[in-house]
């Protein structure tokens, strides 16, 4: 039988103001899950707290870090989780500065790796313990399809986001004897504020219209559009549910198709 009930879990959900994020939670609510959201903006978050739902007496809530500090980060998740169950992490956070790799500075691929894989592995070592004696746990990093095939002219992300994804494979081997799974969601062109700053970025660049550059990005997709962040956070929502507790350790497209390998 198909279980997506995830009533009486909690989710921990990074970078939850908008886009994926904030969609991710939405879905993991809908299904039933207690969401904390994690964030830097407090005021954002109270606005997307208030779109969770609620319906089956869900109890959300948000927490304030940001995840260029990891020391904040680390005491802000400790906190919540010396008294709260934590069952779903959705490791999430903005993407770094796009460009050549041959022009990027040591300093971005520092910050880079911080916020991403070391804020993701602060948080996951903070939730993992208790989640062994629950025996469940879904560890969830919400990377790229840079992943598979690197990216033009996100050189920075590229390398981080190949980083977090071989991370999360060990940690995968480590963990599924405890009933925890980890794994990948590699979103493709999603309509967000990256994707628009991507697109006007390579505008610029080119000397092309925006609405040039979103043609041609779309016809590299056989689905010939960008994704939805409900898009994303349908699969997230999936790999957080009971129903795919033997899905451990990989990393998986949804980009319409986009992505050249098998």
């Amino acid at each position: 039988m198909l279980s997506l009930n995830l009533a009486g879990k909690t989710a921990l959900v990074g970078g939850s103001t908008q886009g994926i994020g904030l969609a991710t939670a939405q879905a993991l609510a809908s299904l039933g899950a207690n969401c904390v959201l994690l964030s830097r903006n407090e005021e954002k978050l109270k606005i997307a707290v208030a779109t969770l739902d609620t319906a089956a007496g869900q109890r959300h809530g948000y927490l304030v870090a940001d995840y260029a500090n990891t020391t904040q980060v680390r005491e802000v998740v400790a906190g919540f989780v010396a008294t709260h169950q934590v069952h779903i992490l959705i490791n999430n956070s903005g993407g770094p500065a796009g460009g050549p790799i041959v022009n990027a500075k040591p300093e971005d691929f520092l910050a880079a790796f911080q916020q991403h894989l070391i804020c993701n592995h602060i948080i996951s070592q903070l939730v993992i313990d208790r989640m062994k004696e629950a025996g469940y746990g879904r560890i969830i990093n919400i990377i790229s399809t840079s992943v598979k095939i690197p990216l033009k002219d996100l050189g920075v992300s590229n390398t981080i986001r190949g980083a977090v994804a071989s991370w999360a494979k060990t940690m995968a081997n480590e963990l599924g004897q405890y009933g925890i799974t980890v794994n990948n969601v590699l979103p493709g062109a999603t309509t967000t504020e990256r994707l628009t700053t991507i697109i006007a970025n390579k505008a610029a660049k080119t000397g092309k219209t925006i609405a040039e550059v979103e043609h041609e990005m779309m016809n590299e997709t056989p689905a010939r559009r960008f994704g939805k962040p409900e898009e994303i956070a349908a699969m997230a929502a999936f790999l957080a549910s009971p129903a795919a507790a033997y899905v451990n350790g990989t990393s998986i497209p949804v980009d319409g198709g986009r992505t050249g390998s098998i």
